[in-house]
């Protein structure tokens, strides 16, 4: 089971970097933001996992073949963005309206890596279920913690988390594609 906090942890990460990148934009609402990130964010953590661990079981074998492509684009992509708002003027404002939409497109971002990580729950012996959940209450905390630190500490982290996540999850998919 210690294998499976680790992976947790891990997975967990990317959404804490983007939740303070979100908290360091959005310091009105912060409990609310912090409540909706963790929410989607750990949702998405939880069920991607077991995804990726039937697709590993052969119920969805097919994606496996694919899966290291599709997170290695979606995480270049949100990452690329990131860093491009980061160091753009006037782009900063976007990130205030956080949108079911965004978050959507964040959460899934986010969580694709999770998918691919779920293949490897076929090799441990855990219960799926236990292990889904596990890393999708730890997704919550973190998600929940980073708001609330890029709400204190926005203008110190403001661009700097938004560079730190970009980094990591472009980071995170070339460790996929690569593995």
């Amino acid at each position: 089971m210690l294998e499976v906090l680790i992976l947790a942890v891990a997975l967990s990460m990317d959404a804490f970097a983007v939740s303070v990148g979100l908290g360091s934009k959005n310091i009105r609402n912060r409990h609310n933001l912090a409540l909706l990130a963790s929410i989607y964010f750990g949702m998405f953590q939880a069920v991607m996992p077991l995804i990726g661990y039937l697709g590993g079981k052969g119920v969805l074998g097919w994606i496996e073949n694919f899966a290291h492509w599709i997170a290695f684009f979606l995480l270049l992509l949100v990452g690329v963005k990131m860093i491009y708002e980061a160091i753009t003027e006037g782009i900063e404002e976007d990130i205030r309206q956080v949108t079911h939409k965004v978050m959507l497109m964040l959460a899934v971002a986010t969580s694709v890596d999770a998918m691919a990580a779920g293949f490897t729950l076929t090799l441990l012996e855990v219960n799926p279920l236990i292990a889904c959940g596990l890393i999708g209450i730890t997704t919550f905390f973190f998600s929940w913690i980073g708001v609330l630190t890029g709400a204190k500490c926005g203008v110190w982290l403001e661009s700097r988390a938004e560079l730190l996540g970009g980094a990591i999850l472009i980071g995170i998919g070339f460790k996929i594609l690569y593995n």
